[in-house]
């Protein structure tokens, strides 16, 4: 292996300083971070080795002994940033609870509205966030503080930060998010402030670097599994019918992958990562109509950022960086009905799009377990002076990772993995596409 690629795996941790208080909490198990847990990541997982298994070291989750901030003293602040998704309410509950009740924490702040929170031009107030007000917003989906999209600037953030005197900042967002607080990091070491900076990943997408699990991702999955049921209702309820969904994924197609494992009812399968033609023999039209000849209906499942080079050879970018999407389903269905009128074929399509819905209900009870640890373990990190850095689940294990980690590039499907295989199979999609 290449010095460059260890230094691109560097898992450091940075700290503010010496653990020198003793820890309020009880615990039977502390984490002792002279044994580091040891790995073996996957050349799937690590998409930049072609053949290598990596043993790789990282620091553990949890809870210390000894801890930097002296809690009865400390202020902590949470933002929610970017698009919502199921399960950030979660995360915020558990934040609360678990700085309030094992630690003793007495201010946790709520910036209200994303960074935005942070500029006073926007003219938000923060909202004291305690376990009253709390209690019961796991039942709701989205984020109580609300959210917003687009960069703003980290000195004006953290002035802010140091008006309000906060030592904590719980970041929950995604990969530009993340970008963010590194930034937010950066500004903080060049005033020399103890402020933990401590980020909690959140895309319904499952599209950050390093990480193979995003909250809300589970919930997200189970909701488009019912679309999908409804497509195929649909398609098999008349003569040549193509049930059509379009999933949230604008530059990975983890959930329309996922989803259609689950449910084996998906006959096309469209995402970003895997390009694709409409026309010739070996184009999508042609595969459908080799479909419906076959079995008289079929379910296409397409996700949000597929194909767009059939559209356009340039995508332009919003505030946050996120590509602007042209209209991929209706330039389907366009095309689909063109095709299979110039070739005098019946053909009938029923179209669902459940984007909004499957992002904004409340999370299920396997990512409300989830989040529920994501909470107490940046907690853990943050009251032990980590910043910096990221809580997640990885493998069998809760572990820390370096924000300069999971920001490098966006994580998207490997189409050339087992994975990817076995969803293909699942479609059968091939045999259409490139018949014997």
């Amino acid at each position: 292996m290449s010095p460059e690629s260890t230094l691109h795996f560097d898992t450091t941790i940075d700290t503010l300083g010496a653990c020198k208080i003793a820890t309020p909490m009880r615990s039977p198990r502390y984490v002792d971070e002279s044994k580091p847990q040891r790995l073996i990541m996957t050349p799937e997982e690590l998409a930049e080795l072609d053949n290598e298994t990596l043993t790789m070291s990282f620091e553990k989750a949890g809870p210390r002994e000894k801890i930097y901030f002296d809690p009865s003293k400390t202020k902590c602040a949470i933002v929610t940033c970017g698009g919502i998704c199921p399960g950030i309410n979660d995360v915020i509950r558990a934040i609360v609870m678990e700085a309030h009740y094992k630690y003793g924490i007495p201010t946790v702040l709520g910036i209200r509205n994303g960074l935005r929170g942070f500029i006073p031009k926007y003219g938000y107030d923060v909202m004291e966030l305690t376990p009253s007000n709390v209690t019961n917003i796991h039942h709701f989906g989205g984020t109580i503080l609300g959210s917003s999209r687009g960069q703003q600037d980290p000195v004006e953030i953290v002035d802010s930060l140091e008006r309000l005197n906060v030592n904590v900042l719980f970041v929950i967002g995604g990969d530009g998010t993340m970008r963010a607080a590194r930034s937010i990091v950066e500004e903080t070491r060049k005033r020399k402030r103890k402020i933990a900076v401590i980020g909690v990943p959140k895309t319904i997408d499952n599209d950050i670097n390093f990480i193979t699990r995003t909250f809300g991702f589970d919930t997200a999955v189970e909701k488009a599994t019912e679309a999908i049921q409804c497509a195929h209702v649909e398609a098999t309820g008349m003569d040549r019918g193509v049930g059509l969904v379009k999933l949230m994924g604008r530059e990975a197609g983890f959930i329309a992958a996922q989803a259609t494992l689950a449910l084996q009812d998906v006959n096309f399968l469209l995402v970003p990562e895997h390009s694709f033609t409409l026309e010739g023999e070996n184009g999508l039209l042609k595969a459908l109509e080799r479909r419906l000849e076959h079995r008289n209906h079929a379910v296409i499942v397409c996700a949000e950022g597929a194909g767009q080079d059939l559209m356009c050879d340039d995508l332009e970018r919003d505030e946050s960086g996120n590509p602007k999407l042209g209209d991929i389903c209706g330039f389907l269905i366009d095309n689909m009905k063109s095709y299979f009128s110039a070739n005098d074929l019946e053909f009938n399509v029923k179209f669902i799009d459940p984007s909004y819905i499957i992002r904004s209900v409340p999370a299920n009870a396997g990512d409300r377990v989830y989040c529920g640890f994501l909470g107490q373990q940046a907690v853990h990190a943050a009251m032990s002076g980590k910043t910096g850095m990221v809580v997640t689940h990885l493998k069998s294990s809760m572990v820390h990772l370096p924000l300069d980690l999971v920001t490098v590039k966006r994580r998207t499907l490997n189409v050339n993995s087992d994975y990817w295989n076995v969803v293909m199979e699942s479609t059968g999609q091939l045999d259409y596409f490139f018949p014997k």
